[in-house]
């Protein structure tokens, strides 16, 4: 036999065997499980998978939580103490830069008032029986002093009454706890 002739076997052989040994590995490869099939009980089988593959448990996501609102406190109206009903004036431009009864300057916009006897830092709450306007004002004067006045009303709380066209008006005085 020639060279060339003994490669063409060797050549031969070697594409012949590569089949052969890829069936021998998957041979090996599937063996334990052929073993595994021809063992055990082919019934028992269906047994086995439902025991070892249990669904996961479904689980609903939670809701979401309610926005929690803040509580906010309304503030307590103040208690009335008395109640009284009479005339009242406002006082103005003539008297802005004076000192008033407890000595505090007396300043344009303010929400503060004149009664004859009511202490100082006392307040009242004074609505205006011609138009249903009211507002919260602060005794620190003494007044007023002309008729039968109740109360003479700081710049502030005159506007706020709407007072400074006619100067006087029928008013309902709360005074406040």
């Amino acid at each position: 036999m020639s060279v060339q002739t003994l490669q063409r076997i060797v050549a031969v052989a070697t594409l012949a065997a590569i089949p052969l040994q890829a069936v021998a590995v998957a041979q090996e490869l599937t063996q334990p499980l052929l073993k595994l099939t021809a063992v055990a009980d082919i019934d028992y089988l269906p047994d086995l998978l439902e025991e070892t593959v249990e669904p996961e448990p479904v689980v609903a996501p939670l809701p979401a939580p309610a926005p929690v609102k803040p509580v906010v406190a309304k503030p307590a109206q103040p208690q009335v103490r008395s109640i009284s009903q009479g005339e009242a004036s406002w006082y103005g431009p003539g008297f802005f830069g004076n000192l008033t009864a407890n000595g505090e300057i007396y300043r344009p916009g303010t929400m503060t008032a004149a009664h004859r006897t009511l202490p100082f830092g006392t307040r009242v709450r004074v609505t205006n029986l011609w138009n249903g306007r009211s507002a919260v004002v602060r005794i620190n004067d003494r007044g007023p002093y002309v008729g039968a006045r109740v109360i003479d009303l700081g710049h502030g709380a005159a506007g706020e009454l709407g007072l400074f066209h006619s100067g006087i008006a029928q008013v309902k005085l709360e005074v406040l706890q």
